[in-house]
């Protein structure tokens, strides 16, 4: 497929202006607040509607996202954002203070407990909050509520056990927590070394963090013997739920003996990532660590007697009349965000669950499992490991992997991850989701294939039909512009 991304420049070095670079007037401010807080007047764009219009097409001309074409971030799950969600989310009547009282939000208390719900029975745990506001905020709250679990058992544990392969905020959460880090090193097969792993047990671990399948998109097949060490050890097992789309409605981590897992709401239940707005990271637990749950949690509590008396009553078909209400769980680590969560992604996650229910969650990893493993066979570079589920690694080989990924981008598609895991020489870590159909599979491989077929100096000019052409990577992580006004700093 030929891919020729829009460009619109003001000239050769400078791409769309700003609409403040388009046309600007002062305004006046009057307002009652007091001096010093405010200012004589502001300057802002003044541009007439058509031109914001094509100002915006233009730019989103020169993105690319989902819509766009094939996203096989690895590890990363970039499924498409289905727009019933977005509609949803949306609606007016969905637009609520999370400061009102709960008699007044029974509604939204009401979604929040059948998402706990929902999260525990595909997670197999018992008990789940909504409160974390990101993948990584809930990786850190969950091995918040394992040091508290230890706390209160008096047991002084000092180190958490991390594979070398292991997403890096498993790292960072271990660490934040107080702990010391023990990296754990593959076997041969690119699972955990039960070797390493008895090794690295002792009194002083409070938890092994796992992915499972791993970022190689390999199940771990001693997943219960891991388990049996870990809790022999006194430790707890802590899933990574990065990964939990290749196991929807398949196989639930607290059945493998998970004690404590966070889910990612942006993968696996196709929520926004990023830039997309506020994020979701819920945590589930295992009975014993409930009472750890952050503040507030939501649960449903019959109605008193009074309550009865004034006629009021549970919403049609409840099982039994009762109300949903906030409280504060007796061990509680205190708050990692505000309020329950971030309502409206919380929303969306909810919605996606409802909507494709149990058959859909297990049809949506069974695809996942599908494209991938068709994918890598249509991919003519190597993949060393396997059998993977859904994602796999490719090795770039003797080229570097960033250059075939900036070669991919002159046919259209998205690059996979590059050059992690390290275990995989030049690593190209590949994960389509099961939003792609077979032709834009097939898109996906020939893309593969053309870079690997691609000259040197092709690499080393790619991407040569982008919007931005070659960028100096080592100088954009050293010296970012993060604001627009930034852009005038030399």
């Amino acid at each position: 497929m030929r891919f020729d991304q829009a460009r619109w420049t003001e000239d050769d070095e400078r791409y769309e202006p700003l609409l403040s670079e388009k046309g600007n007037r002062e305004v006046a401010v009057d307002s009652e607040l007091p001096d010093e807080l405010t200012r004589d007047s502001l300057e802002l764009p003044d541009v007439a509607e058509p031109e914001v219009a094509r100002h915006y097409t233009r730019l989103s001309e020169m993105n690319y996202g989902v819509e766009s074409g094939p996203f096989p971030l690895g590890s990363c799950t970039m499924k498409y954002n289905p727009k019933f969600t977005e509609d949803l989310a949306a609606d007016p009547n969905a637009s609520v203070h999370p400061g009102r009282s709960g008699r007044s939000a029974q509604g939204t208390l009401k979604l929040y407990h059948e998402l706990q719900r929902y999260l525990a029975a595909i997670g197999g745990m018992d008990a789940v909050t909504l409160q974390p506001p990101a993948g990584a905020a809930g990786e850190f709250a969950g091995i918040l509520i394992a040091k508290a679990y230890h706390e209160a058992r008096e047991e002084d544990r000092s180190e958490v056990i991390v594979p070398e392969s292991a997403h890096g905020t498993n790292f960072a959460s271990a660490a934040m927590a107080g702990y010391d880090v023990v990296s754990l090193p593959s076997d041969d097969e690119g699972r955990v070394d039960i070797e390493a792993l008895d090794a690295a047990l002792s009194e002083e671990t409070a938890a092994l963090m796992l992915t499972n399948p791993n970022t190689l998109g390999l199940f771990e097949r001693d997943i219960e013997t891991i388990a049996e060490m870990v809790h022999e050890a006194g430790g707890l097992l802590y899933y990574d739920g990065a990964n939990l789309n290749a196991l929807l409605g398949r196989a639930r981590p607290g059945d493998m003996g998970f004690d404590v897992m966070h889910y990612n709401v942006h993968k696996t239940f196709a929520t926004p990532h990023g830039g997309g707005g506020p994020g979701a990271g819920p945590v589930g637990v295992v009975e014993e660590l409930r009472e750890f749950l952050p503040d507030p949690h939501v649960r449903r509590v019959p109605l008193s007697g009074t309550e009865r008396a004034n006629g009021e009553r549970s919403e049609p078909g409840a099982e039994r009349d009762g109300r949903y209400e906030r409280y504060t769980p007796e061990r509680s680590v205190g708050k990692v965000h505000g309020y329950e969560g971030n309502w409206l992604v919380l929303l969306k996650a909810h919605a996606y669950i409802a909507r494709l229910g149990d058959e859909g969650l297990a049809d949506a990893s069974a695809k996942a499992v599908l494209n991938a493993n068709y994918l890598a066979e249509r991919v003519e570079y190597d993949v060393p490991f396997g059998p993977f589920h859904h994602e796999f690694v490719a090795s770039a080989g003797e080229q570097d992997a960033a250059d075939a990924a900036k070669r991919m981008l002159d046919f259209g598609v998205h690059p996979p991850t590059t050059k992690w895991p390290e275990i995989v020489p030049e690593a190209l870590m590949t994960e389509p989701t099961e939003v792609e159909s077979k032709r834009t599979l097939d898109q996906l491989a020939a893309a593969f294939n053309a870079a690997r077929a691609s000259t040197d100096a092709e690499l080393a000019e790619a991407p040569s039909r982008t919007t931005a052409r070659r960028i100096d990577q080592t100088d954009a992580a050293r010296n970012p512009r993060l604001s627009w006004q930034a852009l005038d700093d030399e």
